[in-house]
């Protein structure tokens, strides 16, 4: 019997294509527009080809924000995914502590960006600060506004504060998820804890910690408000990523041409490393 297909479902779909369009594919095709062209105000505009993007690529400030990106996204993956792997396996899997400890993982998640970079902002202060206070009594010399390292000390501590519930969250969900045979049968074998770790838990973690590495990966990568509100992209340039040098350039400099281009280009970035991540770990597994 052939089988036949009911496509009306596409219909419930289709609000969903409009909204997509209006909210994602006319701006970006808006931004495309500006980075071929050149305007003088009064709605004029001129060709400009590639130069606009011929001028990112070959200015010493884009690829100064672009090592910072890569250096703080490295650094935030190298300690949030180890971090939250072991917070993740050390939760109670049974009884009262288990709605205790997710409440407590998903509150940092419930607090907005701006709002955390104020949080940190105030508690980073050496006159009214906590931390700032804290550090300055144990004698280190501590300030987040003139010293670069305390600059990118606070926002990678802030940021794993803020983002390693998501990775423990993940996990969690990727371990309570192994049946119960498993661990009688890893049991009666006499397996190591370590055992248990490398060939059942982190096995049957593999696609949680892919979905969790790309989401911190792109988040971290395109980071704005925590360290604009903190530090506002300073002292000097120490902390200016590609989102707050875009922002510089596009509002403050009023260079739309160049910040266009500067979008497409930091997009594609974006989409390029999250797609050789994508394609390196599922490979990896279905090798393993």
């Amino acid at each position: 019997m052939e089988k036949t297909w009911n496509n009306k479902a596409w219909f419930m779909v289709l609000p969903v294509l409009v909204l997509v369009a209006f909210s994602a594919v006319i701006p970006l095709m808006t931004v495309v527009n500006y980075s071929v062209q050149d305007t003088f105000g009064n709605n004029e505009f001129f060709w400009a080809g590639t130069d606009w993007f011929l001028e990112v690529l070959e200015s010493d400030r884009f690829w100064d924000a672009l090592t910072r990106n890569l250096i703080f996204s490295a650094i935030i993956l190298a300690i949030e995914i180890p971090l939250g792997i072991v917070i993740a396996l050390n939760m109670p899997k049974k009884g009262i502590g288990v709605p205790i400890c997710l409440v407590l993982m998903a509150l940092p998640l419930l607090i907005p960006w701006n709002v955390v970079g104020t949080i940190w902002q105030v508690f980073g202060r050496v006159d009214i600060g906590l931390l700032g206070r804290a550090v300055a009594s144990l004698g280190i010399n501590y300030n987040y506004v003139q010293n670069p390292i305390d600059a990118w000390v606070t926002l990678i501590i802030m940021d794993v504060w803020h983002w390693t519930s998501l990775v423990v969250l993940l996990c969690y969900a990727g371990l309570v998820s192994i049946p119960d045979a498993y661990y009688q049968a890893a049991k009666i074998d006499g397996a190591s804890r370590w055992s248990v770790f490398r060939y059942i838990q982190l096995p049957k973690m593999k696609r949680v910690l892919l979905i969790a590495f790309l989401l911190r990966f792109m988040d971290s990568f395109m980071i704005y408000t925590e360290p604009f509100v903190v530090t506002g992209g300073g002292p000097g340039n120490s902390t200016t990523f590609l989102s707050i040098d875009l922002v510089k350039m596009a509002i403050g400099q009023f260079d739309l041409g160049p910040a266009a281009a500067l979008s497409i280009i930091y997009f594609l970035i974006i989409l390029l490393l999250s797609w050789i991540f994508y394609t390196v770990m599922t490979t990896s597994d279905a090798q393993g």
